[in-house]
C-alpha cells in the first residue's frame, strides 16, 4: 500500500509524508503488517497489551479509532485500517 513502518522512529511514511506515532500505534502496525489475514479483537489485546483474550474493554477500538484519524487526517486514507467478521486488517 505504499507505506513504509520506521520502527525505530515510531514513525510513518508514504510519499515525502510522514507520521509520528505512539508506541502501542506502531506495536499495532507491526502485528497487523506482519499478518496477512484478519486479526481479532482478542489477539490483538493479548500480542500488544498483553490482555486476556476474555478482557472487558474498549482499548482496540479506541486506537484503531484514533489511528485510522490520524492517517486521514495526514495521508487522506479512509480506508487504512480496514476490518470485517474476522477481525481488523490493512
Amino acid at each position: 500500500n505504499g507505506y513504509i513502518i520506521d520502527k525505530n522512529e515510531r514513525k510513518i511514511k508514504k510519499n515525502n509524508l510522514e507520521l509520528q506515532l505512539t508506541e502501542k500505534e506502531i506495536n499495532f502496525l507491526i502485528l497487523f503488517s506482519q499478518n496477512k489475514k484478519p486479526l481479532n479483537r482478542s489477539f490483538v489485546l493479548k500480542k500488544v497489551w498483553n490482555y486476556s483474550s476474555k478482557s472487558e474493554t474498549h482499548t482496540v477500538e479506541t486506537h484503531i479509532h484514533r489511528l485510522r484519524k490520524k492517517i486521514l487526517n495526514q495521508f487522506n486514507d479512509n480506508n487504512f485500517i480496514k476490518n470485517n467478521k474476522k477481525g481488523y486488517y490493512i
